[in-house]
């Protein structure tokens, strides 16, 4: 069984789609990585020899935000657009919808404060 960040993937199942289930990587990225390597798209991961699964795990590592980092970096966007001020900034502090969207009738879980529940 191959493991990427603490992700099992199915040795039953195609490589392309079963390198989607990792935080960063999608339909297309599945795919470069695939054609940068040389791999067949419909090769089944347990097909895959070592040398594949270590130059895998070093295109991801080397090339590509993926896992952790992706996470780290994107908090690290949230935390300088809170500290700037700006307006992308001042709504995501509020917890409102940032992207323009109306907030009269919708976004009721946008604007929900989390609620602690108590555990006795």
């Amino acid at each position: 069984m191959v493991t990427f960040f603490r992700k099992s993937l199915n040795n039953n199942k195609l490589v392309c789609n079963e390198l989607q289930k990792l935080l960063g990587v999608g339909f297309m990225r599945a795919h470069l990585i695939c054609g940068l390597l040389g791999l067949n798209p419909k090769l089944k991961v347990e097909n895959l020899s070592r040398q594949n699964v270590d130059s895998i795990k070093h295109l991801l590592d080397f090339r590509f935000y993926t896992g952790p980092d992706l996470v780290k970096i994107n908090n690290l966007d949230l935390k300088r657009l809170i500290s700037l001020n700006c307006y992308r900034g001042l709504r995501h502090r509020r917890k409102l919808p940032v992207r323009g969207q109306r907030t009269n009738t919708n976004a009721k879980t946008a604007r929900k404060s989390k609620r602690y529940v108590e555990e006795n």
